[in-house]
């Protein structure tokens, strides 16, 4: 017979609802491994001195704090897939609504407080029960030097009934925004995309609620560029489903921080008057109380139960977004990115083998007596070619960071950051049994994912006449008509540079059209790359619409930012 399935009550480690109190101890005997969970409940509320309607949960839960309030962090059922971490309280309900929330905020913002907020909420707790539940463990709050998983999916399943009607999903990117830099975050989109397209993952999102802190005044560098990369992954059918949920709030209106989301263009839900959709929350729920704070601590309590019955009823009436477009506008950035830095790479290369050319007919040149009257005549001239180097970390149970490359371009189609895809044909450059980067747009069949790139390289070598005219497939007789046809070469070479950054500037406009926002920090260099080369060409028109995306960060911005995140 099949052994006990995640979120069963006979499997260990599984956090259930309270409606089986019996449920709730034998997990405290699993994950705490104590005798008699019922001496484990009394130890906890004895240590607490409180009488509650929670004892099912709290048997199952560690004392943090004995308060009042008294604080307990939950112990649910936890599961990693790869880098993705999914923890969840309680078991699904076939049939039952549930309301998937995305969070994104820069570090310090109170996310893990809010998470919890959301918890407490569904749970029903109330201010005069002093008791709190945490269910962000104190390793995910510390974001800044967290090595945890980049995406965490916390799922509350059981309590649908007690405030809300619906189970509730709430997806944390704890790693944005961190002092680990940019190229952390590419991995934080790769994950959310891995979450979006996964079996058994999220394939629909009703709110992104941008944290922020009611206090703030304006829109940090650091801010902006968060929220910028998290925009960039969803499509522009998500803009209504984007709300502000701000934090570490007084109480009075955030006059300040609003007007400087509608400075920062951000782009999210508006309400009728204009100003973005907010809801207001504080941060105070675990402070301990006593006769001096307990009014202040009152107030602080209703003003955030206020706005989370305001956030729940935004969330009843916000019907589910599908992610197709979504996924679309990832699959666009990755093939961005790759076909940039294959672009890159050409550029390169073909660089290399013109200056090649150029010195080969130099030599050509000045021996071009000599090659004609003594047909065993050598000279030296560089060649240019390519080798397979190692690269990447290879196969692990979850992932194959490796190079997705065309053996007949000899080029690296998707290098790096190809980290999802175990053969070529399920590499995300693929269209259509086509590679969507490779200068013949070769077949699948035609590429490899193994743990080897491609590198161009440059060697002088001897050869005669023949030995070039062969290099060349020049079918000539004499020197004169061999120096034609290295001219034809370059300007074979020049043409088909202009066809890869046209082809780069196609994933630019199908980003354009599809994405709520496509200019961000992360792609403003491969815009520029593109300015810079459309400009050699002289193509004006594509200039102009390069620069009227990538117009939002300019230069000084830029430096700011790489200053912020440490990048060099």
């Amino acid at each position: 017979m099949p052994g006990p399935q995640p979120g069963d009550p006979s499997s260990p480690g599984s956090v259930q609802a309270p409606s089986s109190r019996t449920a709730w101890h034998r997990r405290g005997a699993d994950l705490h491994h104590q005798p008699s969970p019922t001496v484990a409940m009394a130890t906890n509320l004895k240590r607490a001195k409180i009488s509650t309607g929670y004892e099912d949960i709290i048997s199952a839960s560690e004392l943090l704090q004995s308060g009042p309030p008294a604080v307990y962090q939950l112990k649910p059922e936890k599961q990693l897939i790869g880098t993705l971490k999914r923890i969840r309280i309680g078991k699904k309900t076939s049939g039952k609504v549930n309301k998937t929330i995305l969070l994104v905020g820069e570090t310090g913002t109170g996310k893990s407080t809010l998470i919890d907020a959301l918890v407490n909420h569904a749970i029903g707790v109330k201010f005069e029960e002093k008791v709190w539940f945490q269910i962000v463990e104190e390793e995910d709050r510390s974001q800044t030097e967290s090595q945890t998983s980049d995406v965490i999916v916390y799922e509350i399943f059981g309590f649908e009934g007690k405030t809300l009607p619906f189970s509730l999903t709430i997806i944390d990117t704890p790693g944005y925004g961190d002092t680990r830099g940019l190229e952390r975050d590419s991995i934080v989109r790769q994950r959310l995309f891995d979450l979006f397209r996964t079996e058994g993952g999220v394939q629909e999102i009703n709110v992104v609620g941008l944290v922020v802190k009611a206090s703030e005044n304006r829109v940090s560098d650091r801010m902006r560029y968060i929220f910028d990369s998290v925009m960039s992954l969803f499509g522009k059918d998500l803009e209504n489903n984007i709300v502000a949920l701000m934090t570490h709030s007084d109480g009075m209106p955030p006059r300040n921080a609003l007007r400087a989301l509608e400075a920062a263009d951000i782009k999210c839900a508006k309400t009728r008057n204009g100003p973005p959709v907010h809801f207001l929350f504080n941060n105070c729920q675990t402070n301990q109380r006593d006769e001096e704070t307990e009014d202040a601590l009152k107030n602080a309590w209703r003003q955030t139960e206020k706005g989370l019955q305001k956030f729940a009823e935004f969330l009843n009436q916000t019907g589910p977004q599908k992610l197709k477009k979504t996924k679309e506008v990832l699959i666009s950035q990755i093939c961005l990115t790759a076909s940039i830095h294959n672009l890159q790479e050409r550029i390169k290369s073909a660089d290399k083998t013109k200056e090649a050319i150029e010195k080969t007919k130099m030599k050509l040149q000045m021996h071009e007596k000599d090659l004609d009257n003594d047909k065993n005549f050598t000279t030296q001239v560089p060649e240019h070619y390519k080798v397979l180097e190692s690269y990447g970390r290879g196969s692990s149970w979850f992932s194959f960071d490796g190079v997705t490359r065309c053996k007949v371009c000899e080029e690296n189609c998707h290098y790096p950051g190809c980290t999802v895809a175990w053969i070529a044909s399920l590499c995300e450059v693929m269209s259509n049994d086509r590679c969507t980067v490779c200068t013949r747009k070769c077949s699948v069949g035609d590429h490899v994912k193994d743990t080897q790139r491609y590198v161009s390289k440059t060697r002088t070598v001897k050869k005669t006449l023949n030995d070039i005219k062969e290099g060349y497939e020049a079918q000539v007789n004499d020197t004169s008509s061999l120096l034609k046809v290295l001219d034809q070469k370059i300007q074979l070479l020049e043409a088909e540079i202009k066809q890869w950054v046209d082809g780069a500037f196609r994933h630019v406009l199908k980003l354009r059209d599809n994405a709520l926002i496509v200019k961000t920090v992360s792609t403003s260099a491969h815009l520029d790359l593109l300015i810079k080369k459309m400009k050699e060409e002289g193509d004006n028109q594509k200039v102009q619409i390069l620069e009227e995306i990538a117009g939002r960060v300019d230069e000084g911005d830029k430096a700011l930012l790489r200053k912020t995140f440490g990048e060099t």
